[in-house]
């Protein structure tokens, strides 16, 4: 269905060629076609606190496949990835992989979850000791990784400790090594690429899974505002002497709408009503996001038929190769 009104892609009965079966995620549609080979559509769609909000925010699609898309290239170097092209802007093809029923969270700073966790008076999570006297948004002494088990469609992402992950077999020790490896790697690469752009990358998470020849590579998005948080590097040490509030970069300001208007996923709340002008405001943000991440400007595609222009150019692609 494309939302006419603001010219978003919500969801669409596409069907590729050799297709035999299409996941629905919480914002993105992954197509298994022949050849084991995948095609991922970012929608338009929007979620938080687990629940898929009623409006597609313009762009949103393009913008993070574009962001995970030329991170994985960045990447590419120190880790193999699941990417083959990229036809459309709100489409990327790649490889077939078993995925890790485990997401590599990894934590540079004490953000988010972390925090509330030791406020809570926590200073163990996911069986890593977190130092005494920090205050929310410090750097920790050296980044911390702190895995999360896959949720099944419609749970929550719940913490789990590494010696946890191997001792029920969840993963191999040899290749949760491989996990850690990658993951250590793909952060610092993160961490020095935002430098550039006068970012910090506070935390994010990356998703691996195994292709059919064994190879474990990385699969889903990278380094993108839904997956990461970021901060301006500009007034960070400023604003945490002051114990104020750190200027970021990430989907956190819809969170925060959300909260400030009685809604968190809770049993009986209803999700506020999203109107035409807040719905314009998220896009712009996510455009600004995308600029100040990637460092160059957006190029808004062609919006007038999405689902059509998305067919077009995955056919072309297959015709060519």
């Amino acid at each position: 269905m494309l939302n006419k009104m603001n010219n978003t892609i919500i969801s669409a009965p596409f069907q590729f060629p050799g297709q035999k079966k299409v996941y629905h995620g919480k914002v993105r549609d992954v197509y298994t076609l022949e050849n084991d080979i995948l095609l991922m559509v970012a929608s338009d769609r929007i979620s938080a606190f687990d629940v898929v909000l009623p409006k597609g925010i313009p762009y949103k699609g393009q913008i993070l496949n574009q962001i995970a898309t030329k991170m994985m290239d960045a990447t590419s170097d120190l880790v193999p990835n699941w990417l083959i092209a990229t036809p459309d802007p709100n489409v990327a093809i790649g490889h077939a992989c078993e995925p890790f029923k485990v997401e590599m969270v990894i934590r540079g700073y004490l953000s988010g979850h972390a925090a509330r966790e030791y406020k809570a008076g926590k200073r163990n999570l996911c069986g890593v000791s977190m130092p005494e006297g920090m205050i929310e948004n410090d750097k920790f002494p050296n980044p911390i990784i702190t895995p999360a088990t896959k949720a099944d469609k419609g749970e929550h992402d719940e913490d789990i400790s590494k010696e946890d992950i191997l001792k029920k077999g969840i993963v191999s020790p040899e290749d949760y090594a491989i996990l850690e490896d990658y993951t250590h790697k793909l952060f610092k690469r993160g961490t020095e690429i935002a430098a550039e752009r006068g970012l910090i990358l506070v935390d994010t998470k990356y998703e691996f899974g195994k292709t059919k020849d064994g190879k474990i590579v990385l699969i889903d998005e990278i380094h993108t505002p839904d997956s990461s948080r970021y901060f301006y590097t500009e007034g960070y040490q400023e604003r945490q002497s002051k114990g104020e509030t750190q200027k970021q970069l990430s989907k956190e300001f819809v969170r925060q709408w959300l909260i400030q208007n009685g809604f968190q996923g809770k049993e009986g709340q209803q999700v506020p009503q999203m109107t035409d002008e807040y719905v314009e405001s998220v896009s712009e943000r996510y455009i600004e996001l995308y600029e100040n991440i990637t460092g160059e400007p957006f190029k808004k595609a062609d919006v007038t038929n999405i689902v059509e222009r998305i067919e077009k150019n995955v056919m072309r692609y297959f015709s060519n190769s």
